[in-house]
């Protein structure tokens, strides 16, 4: 029986990264400094200076990264945001948990991302931001994005949780917006050993009022000036991430190699990502559509490779969302929902692993 091939294997991921932790887990337990110490403030100036030298703000994880984006915007209750129908709940979620409304715009069929096109027939006079979602690795089409924001007077927050590293145009996601908000949940291409997040932000007196909101609302201990929250990076995750931030543009490199010999080995059957000049695609997660998809996905099971379904239900489908979306016709979400299916492709895999998920794929389409 050949081995099996996991979708994801984080053991073996962040092995080439365990002496180090190691030791830096053993000088955190000698410094005795748990919380907003030295590390985080460390990793938020490594983080910015990556994004060149924007401000950065570390926070507990990435809906609360995009959360405390929108508090820090001070938009009234009700008030509109336009966001991808084609997205994790999160994106969504984080509008909710501000008194916000989110209004779904439909994705491109060719890039998953939303489609800018749509965008300005979902304005009102109710909008006050887009949220951009930078999904699967491959960034959004932001000329046109940013161009309706400011004609519209609209703030851009960007989801960045799968986009570390990926670019439009030579530059980095997360820097063309109000805000940047990143995840850096484990299987993330910069991920941490739990959970964690950052903001990224271009002026001082955002990057102000965000260290209030992740902290109780406090810049001074003891002393409250804005209704906050408990929202801090960790301050081991922030020196395991110190870590790994200087291998990110490896691990992407690695994923882009991989993601190349799909494009060279899958045939025509399987509707790839669309590669673009603009676009650097880091393939956090690489995806293809097939119409037998629950078929595929069962196929290669029974040939011990292990894939995933990004996402199996859309988010006009989930149920918590029910009461909050204006409608719930998404046709081209719903076809990416039903036909998607997630390669593995990550740090961990070697370049005959994908050569053998790839020829048992055709073998599946023949």
């Amino acid at each position: 029986m050949s081995r099996m091939i996991p979708y994801e294997s984080l053991q073996i991921l962040n092995k080439p990264f365990e002496e180090k932790f190691k030791s830096k887990f053993s000088d955190f337990l000698e410094k005795g400094w748990y919380i907003l110490g030295g590390e985080v403030s460390a990793f938020e100036a490594e983080f910015g200076a990556y994004h060149g030298q924007q401000s950065a703000v570390g926070v507990a994880n990435g809906l609360d990264a995009l959360i405390l984006a929108l508090k820090c915007c001070g938009f009234k209750s009700g008030d509109e945001v336009i966001v991808p129908s084609n997205t994790y709940i999160a994106t969504i979620l984080s509008i909710i948990h501000c008194g916000l409304t989110p209004v779904l715009v439909e994705p491109d069929i060719r890039t998953y991302n939303i489609d800018p096109s749509a965008i300005e027939d979902a304005v009102t006079s109710r909008t006050v931001a887009i949220m951009v979602v930078h999904l699967y690795g491959q960034c959004c089409d932001m000329d046109p994005i940013l161009t309706i924001a400011r004609d519209r007077g609209l703030k851009v927050i960007e989801d960045c949780a799968q986009a570390h590293g990926a670019k439009y145009k030579g530059k980095l996601a997360g820097t063309f917006g109000d805000f940047g908000a990143f995840s850096f949940y484990p299987t993330k291409n910069l991920g941490a050993l739990g959970d964690a997040g950052a903001i990224l932000c271009k002026s001082p007196e955002d990057e102000q009022k965000l260290r209030q909101l992740r902290n109780y609302g406090s810049e001074k201990k003891y002393h409250n000036g804005v209704i906050g929250y408990n929202s801090r990076l960790d301050e081991l995750q922030a020196a395991f991430l110190r870590i790994k931030l200087p291998h990110l543009d490896e691990i992407n490199q690695h994923k882009r190699k991989l993601a190349s010999i799909y494009f060279d080995l899958l045939n025509d059957t399987f509707i790839k990502p669309r590669i673009d000049a603009d676009y650097y695609n880091v393939y956090h997660i690489f995806n293809i559509l097939h119409p037998k998809r629950d078929q595929l996905k069962a196929y290669l099971a029974e040939h011990h490779i292990i894939t995933e379904i990004h996402y199996p239900v859309a988010p006009q489908d989930q149920v918590a969302l029910q009461e909050y979306l204006l409608h719930f016709d998404y046709p081209v979400s719903a076809q990416i929902h039903e036909t998607t299916l997630s390669l593995p492709c990550s740090f961990a895999h070697t370049e005959e692993e994908i050569r053998q998920v790839a020829e048992v794929m055709n073998r599946f389409s023949a």
